[in-house]
C-alpha cells in the first residue's frame, strides 16, 4: 500500500485576497464550484475557513463513490486542509500570488490499495481526480 496523489492548479485572474476568500466560503461558494461528480454536499459546522465541517460523496467513477466527511484547518494563509474522517483522504488547497492573479493548486493524497488493485488506482485515480479539479477550478475562475 502506497501514497496516491493527484494535483490540479490553474492561474485565476483575480487578486489572491479575493481568491482566498473564495476558496474558504464553504457555505455559498464552494456549493457553486462542485461539479457533477459531487452529491449531497452540506456544511455541518461553521461556513467558513478553519473549523468548518462538511460532507459530501464524491464519485470519481461510476462504481467508486467516495463519502467525505471533512474537517478544515488552515495550517498557513492562503492554505486550507480538508481532512476526511472517513479515510486517510487529505485535500490541500493552496493559494498563491502569481503576477497580478493568483495561482490555486489542489493536491490530494491518500493511502492506497495494495496489490492489482492498488497498482490500478495508483495508474489511473490521479488523473480521474485531476479532471474533476480541473472542472472545480474552470468554476472558479467564472465565479471570480
Amino acid at each position: 500500500m502506497g501514497k496516491v496523489t493527484a494535483t490540479a492548479e490553474r492561474t485565476i485572474d483575480a487578486p489572491v485576497d479575493r481568491v482566498r476568500e473564495l476558496v474558504a466560503d464553504y457555505s455559498e461558494t464552494r456549493p457553486k464550484l462542485l461539479t457533477e461528480h459531487y452529491r449531497d454536499y452540506e456544511v455541518t459546522e461553521g461556513g467558513v475557513g478553519a473549523g468548518t465541517k462538511a460532507g459530501w460523496k464524491l464519485q470519481a467513477t461510476s462504481k467508486r463513490v467516495r463519502d467525505v466527511a471533512a474537517t478544515v484547518t488552515e495550517p498557513a494563509p492562503g492554505t486550507l486542509v480538508e481532512t476526511d474522517a472517513n479515510s486517510s483522504m487529505v485535500t490541500t488547497w493552496t493559494v498563491t500570488e502569481a503576477g497580478a492573479g493568483s495561482l490555486v493548486r489542489i493536491e490530494t493524497s491518500w493511502d492506497g490499495a495494495g496489490g492489482i488493485g492498488g497498482f490500478f488506482e495508483k495508474t489511473f485515480a490521479p488523473a480521474g481526480l485531476k479532471r474533476i479539479y480541473d472542472g472545480v477550478l474552470g468554476k472558479l475562475a467564472e465565479i471570480v
